[in-house]
């Protein structure tokens, strides 16, 4: 027999038991039992520098907890199901699996099998023979930038009508600048030439992720003097050009906000702000595209002019979709897909809407937080929207 004491502590504790027990449980049934979707999907991500897949491994948990399968009703797997670099492992050495090896009906036949296909980066792997050299650095690469069959896929897939997401690095360098004019054109947008970053501050002794040769180049651009400390955003161009802003005296949000109108044209509830202080490029998009989120830095006086000088708009597009048929086309203007944290499992229902009411969507140094607040509920409606014009 059961004491009232222990009656009344084990109803007291109840609601909790079942919050941390049974809802998990009960959050894992539903998601075994919810029907699976098939979607023929292409990742291509040149740039896999160990086990861990940080550029890709976010859009595949996205697709495996949507419960999305290939054509043998199998779920994708990160370390298999993608395409460009596979790094060494302790069995076997380093690979590529890409087109490199496919003629032009191949690419037109693989495309006709697909619903989607999305870059991930192209960037690549690249050797160095002294990451710390006081000089610039020109990395050695070892395999990466798109190619001509990259242009051919994406070719077929805008002819095809077809859905292409591409997503920073998809055209900078290393790609060669006739490639790149090319995918501009097919894409119907244009790169500035600039890629930014946000720095906590730009005092070289206390910020250890500022490389040596970018301060060394910015004080030969700048007749000696560098950037005063405290945050920034540093700016890097294609041509060896470098700019800082200073927080305040240049521009006033001191991390670049991505801001998202309330009705946009994918529909989705996405946060109205959202810092993010990694890597993004600036582009140039025609008037067919549309809008779905923007940067903003909220630049003073002085910031706008320096923007002006470098050629740049006050705003700058981070998420834009135009229809190409059937299907669409998305252009990514930040390095989203990059992860490096491990998400865990996938397979609870309701698991996105109960860690991103536990992530401050403000918090910028919680990298998570910009995974379940901004870029699942963006993804997974790019992959229903791909889902629902199959059908």
């Amino acid at each position: 027999m059961l004491s009232e004491e222990l009656k009344i502590l084990l109803r007291r504790f109840f609601p909790i038991l079942a919050f941390f027990i049974l809802a998990p449980l009960l959050s894992y049934g539903i998601w075994w039992v919810y029907p699976e979707k098939e979607l023929k999907v292409l990742i291509m991500d040149k740039t896999v520098l160990g086990p861990d897949l940080v550029e890709h491994s976010s859009i595949f948990w996205v697709l495996n907890h949507l419960k999305i399968v290939k054509e043998d009703q199998s779920f994708y797997h990160r370390e298999s199901d993608y395409l460009g670099y596979y790094p060494a492992e302790s069995t076997a050495e380093a690979k590529i699996k890409d087109l490199s090896s496919f003629s032009q009906e191949d690419i037109k036949k693989q495309v006709e099998g697909l619903d989607l296909v999305y870059y991930t980066d192209t960037y690549g792997v690249m050797a160095t023979l002294n990451e710390n050299s006081a000089t610039e650095l020109i990395p050695n690469k070892i395999y990466g930038g798109l190619d001509q069959n990259d242009l051919a896929l994406i070719r077929e897939v805008k002819e095809q009508e077809k859905t292409l997401v591409a997503e920073f690095n998809t055209m900078a360098s290393p790609t060669s600048k006739s490639v790149r004019t090319e995918f501009e054109n097919l894409m119907g947008l244009q790169w500035t030439g600039w890629i930014g970053r946000y720095f906590d501050d730009f005092d070289t002794l206390s910020n250890q992720g500022i490389p040596t040769w970018v301060r060394t180049q910015y004080k030969k651009q700048h007749e000696g003097e560098w950037l005063p400390n405290g945050p920034g955003l540093l700016f890097i161009h294609e041509d060896g050009k470098i700019e800082g802003l200073s927080f305040e005296s240049d521009y006033l949000n001191k991390i670049p906000l991505i801001r998202t109108q309330r009705i946009n044209p994918i529909g989705e509830n996405l946060p109205e702000i959202v810092p993010y202080p990694d890597w993004f490029d600036v582009v140039l998009i025609e008037r067919n595209y549309n809008v779905i989120s923007y940067y903003d830095i909220s630049p003073t006086p002085e910031g706008l002019e320096k923007l002006r000088e470098m050629g740049l708009p006050r705003f700058f597009p981070a998420a834009v979709v135009k229809d190409n048929g059937k299907g669409k086309m998305y252009y990514l203007s930040g390095d989203f897909s990059d992860l490096r944290t491990n998400l865990g499992s996938h397979k609870f229902t309701g698991l996105p809407f109960f860690w991103k009411g536990l992530h401050l969507a403000s918090d910028h140094t919680d990298r998570e937080s910009f995974f379940w607040n901004y870029y699942y509920p963006l993804t997974s409606k790019i992959l229903q929207i791909s889902s629902k014009s199959t059908d």
